[in-house]
């Protein structure tokens, strides 16, 4: 009723101011309200093998940086099985326009196939060419061989993540299964593993996710908003 008021000459300013107001609040709310998104690119220790869908690594991972206020949404590319070649395959696909960052935590079924480390090295640096191509940063998590494929296989293969996060400027974390160990023994704690021995239950799960989340925290801080 108040615009009706107003003569014509009047109003059409304020028509045009009040879209130019509205025009800029579109522009720059988005970098405000939309979550920062990060694409999880990994195996079943990434999609949650063995364990109800709220107590894989993604959702509890979602849950820590939930509770440091971060506003974050970590999508669930882990595949049970996959392999780094299968990672490579899908990578471009996955990495839609909205994905900010990117989590890499592939290598463990190469290693337990006995995988030359040069193959699963090549195509780990095919996955962060395609990030590094889009501009996006990247967390590898890093894995290490156990001693029976031989030491020469075992020097190999731990030294394809430290190398490739050096050459394109990737955060690195330390090996997944290291806070499952147990110091005494050496081995992956008992009671943190589900009863195959090779994939965490939740607490353990929650241990990864207590080790790994500072890092993932150091990533977002490296989103370009």
């Amino acid at each position: 009723m108040f615009n009706s008021l107003l003569p014509l000459s009047t109003y059409a300013p304020l028509r045009a101011f009040r879209n130019v107001a509205v025009a800029i609040i579109v522009l720059i709310s988005p970098a405000w309200a939309e979550p920062v998104t990060v694409l999880a690119l990994g195996d079943s220790l990434t999609e949650g093998y063995g364990l109800p869908p709220e107590q894989g690594f993604v959702p509890q991972m979602q849950a820590w940086l939930a509770g440091t206020g971060a506003d974050v949404a970590l999508i669930n590319a882990g595949v049970s099985g996959d392999t780094t070649a299968g990672g490579l395959s899908r990578v471009e696909w996955s990495l839609t326009p909205g994905v900010d960052a990117l989590i890499v935590n592939l290598g463990g079924n190469d290693m337990l196939r006995g995988i030359d480390p040069a193959e699963a090295r090549a195509n780990l640096t095919g996955i962060l060419a395609v990030a590094k191509a889009r501009d996006l940063p990247v967390l590898l998590v890093a894995q290490t061989a156990p001693g029976n494929y031989g030491a020469d296989y075992k020097t190999a293969f731990d030294a394809i993540y430290p190398d490739l996060a050096a050459g394109y400027g990737a955060l690195l974390s330390d090996p997944y299964f290291l806070p499952l160990m147990d110091r005494a023994s050496g081995l992956l704690a008992s009671d943190m593993m589900q009863a195959d021995g090779i994939h965490p239950n939740a607490d353990g799960v929650a241990k990864v996710v207590a080790a790994l989340g500072p890092k993932v925290q150091a990533l977002l801080a490296q989103v370009a908003r």
